[in-house]
């Protein structure tokens, strides 16, 4: 209470002045509404014809100003949820800090929100850092425009009129490739420090840079993301690696010192020259594949992060005795564990990311019945292409992937005669399994996986 009372006497901002909005015509901004998708017209219409005010608004703006295709549409109102509600069939009112409207059409869900009202620390429930933890207190559009976190983010399109609404220079900005936080950037950062993770993203994203105003405080504001929850840090972290240019998002998280609070073990691993190529080479492959459309992994993606520690882990484990299976399953445990503290993994992702690096020793053994079982695995896909990444970073011969990618393909005589060449480090398992059983006996060797 004394906190907040101190707060309220020195620190209380004065109220901003009124101002007029720029209307920014379709003449000098471009975007048609045909260029809108069907449901997010149509929801602004709905909302339009019984009297409230509705915009689309934020990100797919801001999008269609650059020329990219927007992946989805936020609409803002001037209905409250409950409004929102009752005007569509196909709705539901979620959210705690933030009640929002998920409308769906067709395919498509639209997000709708109420205009919100300017904020301050008195009137937010906030944690002892500053942090927004419960906020429904709705306003007006300039109000709600103030709220926003990026300028580029506060533009507000009407499709009735094909007008941009614009309260703070976001489309300037956008034209002069800045990204510039609304309001005191340090206020910001506190009331949600995952803005600063944003800022990351959406710099990268865009190829805006950010404004030394909003950049300064990064670095001494970043432990602030201790006290972000595990699963919105998350959430807000695969944002990031599938934005289409994960490799530039995390180079910069490690130029603001924002590492530290999403992989701890970042540092460790692109310190390693073998590391750094590996993970590199997994960052381009992910945002090749995002920007050509196609699906991608968490799984697979982490798995690639984190496993030079593993196999540093995995490594000082069996110099210490431990029997290399067991030494595997021990370190993937650390692991994960270490980043679990700050990462709330899943444990449907985590379970691939095991199974990835679980079947890569087993890619070591190309003799008797192991080679078949192992093409039949769920995972075996992955598995190969995580060894085709480690082939590519010089961590094992090529000829290791090139030997497995022939044999999942091949018919039976071909396989045979695949068998027939393995490595001389494969033959003395064969022959050892020939003496020591029967003929047509079936079994597998006692595994011995080997890192390169």
């Amino acid at each position: 209470m004394i906190r907040k009372l101190l707060r309220k006497v020195f620190r209380r901002p004065a109220t901003s002045p009124h101002h007029e909005p720029a209307l920014i015509p379709i003449e000098q901004h471009g975007i048609a509404r045909s260029q809108l998708s069907p449901a997010a017209r149509k929801v602004c219409s709905t909302l339009q014809e019984k009297g409230f005010k509705a915009f689309v608004v934020g990100g797919a703006v801001r999008d269609l100003l650059i020329g990219q295709t927007p992946k989805d549409y936020d609409v803002a109102t001037s209905a409250t949820p409950e409004e929102v509600r009752a005007l569509f069939r196909r709705s539901r009112i979620i959210g705690r800090r933030f009640k929002i409207v998920h409308v769906m059409s067709g395919p498509e869900t639209i997000e709708v929100s109420t205009f919100r009202a300017s904020q301050d620390a008195e009137s937010a429930e906030t944690d002892e850092h500053g942090r927004v933890l419960r906020d429904n207190v709705f306003g007006n559009q300039e109000e709600d425009a103030t709220r926003r976190d990026f300028t580029v983010n506060a533009l507000y399109y009407d499709p009735g009129t094909e007008t941009i609404v614009d309260y703070h220079h976001g489309v300037a900005d956008i034209q002069q490739k800045t990204l510039r936080m609304i309001g005191d950037p340090r206020t910001r950062y506190r009331e949600d420090p995952v803005r600063m993770l944003r800022a990351v993203r959406l710099g990268a994203k865009l190829g805006l840079s950010l404004d030394p105003a909003a950049r300064h405080p990064i670095r001494e504001m970043a432990p602030l993301l201790e006290n972000v929850p595990a699963a919105r840090l998350f959430d807000e972290m695969l944002k990031l690696l599938f934005s289409g240019h994960s490799l530039k998002c995390l180079q910069q998280l490690r130029a603001e010192g924002l590492h530290h609070g999403l992989l701890p073990l970042l540092d460790v691993i692109v310190e390693q020259p073998a590391g750094e190529r590996f993970v590199t080479l997994a960052l381009e492959n992910t945002d090749e594949r995002v920007r050509e459309d196609k699906s991608v992994s968490p799984g697979f993606l982490f798995a690639t992060l984190l496993w030079h520690e593993v196999l540093q882990q995995w490594e000082r484990r069996k110099a210490a005795g431990e029997p290399s299976q067991p030494a595997l399953f021990e370190a993937m445990d650390e692991v994960l564990d270490g980043q679990a503290r700050k990462l709330a993994i899943t444990r449907r992702i985590a379970t691939d990311i095991k199974d990835i690096w679980a079947l890569q020793p087993r890619f070591d053994k190309r003799a008797g019945k192991t080679p078949y079982r192992l093409i039949e695995q769920p995972r075996y896909r992955a598995g190969w292409d995580f060894l085709r990444l480690r082939a590519q970073a010089g961590e094992i011969p090529m000829e290791v992937v090139d030997w497995w990618d022939r044999f999942a393909h091949a018919n039976h005589d071909a396989r045979d005669e695949l068998l027939l060449e393995a490595p001389p480090e494969a033959a003395p398992a064969r022959k050892r399994r020939r003496r020591k059983r029967k003929p047509g006996a079936r079994g597998e060797a006692p595994a011995t996986p080997e890192s390169a």
